[in-house]
């Protein structure tokens, strides 16, 4: 709360010098704790200018995704008013989904530059390497039913989608049900759990893993980042993660709240407009077996509509679709 405190009168004094004695009075605190939380913000990547006249002034903030930062700036209403952030955990789906057991607000933000178990779809893994991406997942308590969480996973898609398109200018698209491509190959993927209860939902937590400034070797096959893609077509080295999730978290915000006053309805007209599937032929793979077709549309639940050849339509709640070239 101090480091907050002193962050937030150097970012008000701009290119000026705020005298210790300033500092002191807004943070409540000694000469000496001001140095010492000074120099702690300093260990984090701060660049605090100290002069033994004039005082203290931020020169630069660091790319790294502390809650201080994430929260400066912020125009969000529920997404992002509690935000915790870590340097290593297994998965911040399994911190998030604890804290909610533990009665966390709607909108909490858990956060990590490292994740060692990072969780994908169908029991997939989500490469996490340090300071590459965003890994990061947001507790929500929406008003609905277990069989309308698919609903919560599209809204994420089409809001995270549109982010990186704001973000980036590149033209990323949603392949159905969670992840987003940038020329095919994938930058970004959602996973989304809940804790259900006899009349609803309790919680449901939205992981999401975007590779940013992840570098090429680090990279899955069939993946890739927004730097590598952006390399293609500029000479930009790196993006700033922060800025991103900030993006990322006011869309989420937007679309929460549109989903409570509007319903699904506006969500798939949005997913129709940025889908990369619409029109194209994939291969439904599930636990019993499996079917070809083309993608003709998605339902009112968020189920995925395939055209087989003998020209019957058939939903996919579930399961593993992969365009076919």
């Amino acid at each position: 709360m101090i480091d907050e405190k002193i962050l937030k009168i150097l970012r008000a004094g701009g290119d000026s010098y705020i005298s210790g004695e300033e500092l002191c009075r807004v943070a409540d605190v000694s000469r000496a704790a001001i140095w010492k939380h000074v120099e702690k913000l300093r260990d984090e990547g701060y660049e605090i200018e100290a002069s033994p006249h004039l005082g203290y002034r931020l020169l630069s903030v660091p790319d790294s995704l502390i809650p201080a930062e994430v929260k400066w700036g912020l125009k969000t209403s529920v997404l992002g008013r509690d935000v915790i952030s870590y340097k290593k955990v297994d998965s911040t789906n399994t911190i998030a989904y604890s804290l909610a057991e533990n009665g966390s607000r709607d909108g909490l933000v858990v956060l990590s530059e490292e994740q060692t178990k990072g969780k994908g779809r169908l029991g997939r893994s989500w490469a996490s390497p340090p300071k590459g991406g965003v890994y990061m997942s947001c507790m929500l308590k929406p008003d609905i039913t277990p069989r309308e969480i698919p609903r919560i996973t599209l809204l994420a898609a089409v809001a995270v989608t549109e982010a990186i398109r704001d973000f980036t200018g590149l033209p990323a698209m949603i392949k159905w049900p969670n992840d987003v491509l940038i020329n095919d190959r994938k930058v970004c993927g959602i996973l989304t759990e809940m804790k259900a209860e006899q009349d609803g939902v309790a919680f449901v937590i939205v992981g999401i893993g975007v590779n940013v400034n992840t570098s090429r070797g680090q990279l899955p096959a069939g993946g890739s980042s927004l730097k590598e893609e952006l390399k293609r077509i500029s000479r930009r080295d790196s993006l700033s993660r922060l800025e991103l999730v900030r993006k990322m978290l006011e869309r989420l915000d937007e679309e929460y709240a549109r989903l409570k006053e509007d319903g699904f309805a506006p969500i798939i007209e949005r997913w129709r407009h940025l889908s990369a599937m619409l029109g194209s032929r994939v291969k439904v793979s599930l636990h019993d077996g499996g079917f070809a077709g083309v993608v003709h549309d998605m339902d009112a639940d968020g189920s995925l509509v395939v055209r087989l050849e003998s020209g019957f339509l058939k939903t996919v709640s579930s399961g593993d679709v992969t365009m076919v070239r």
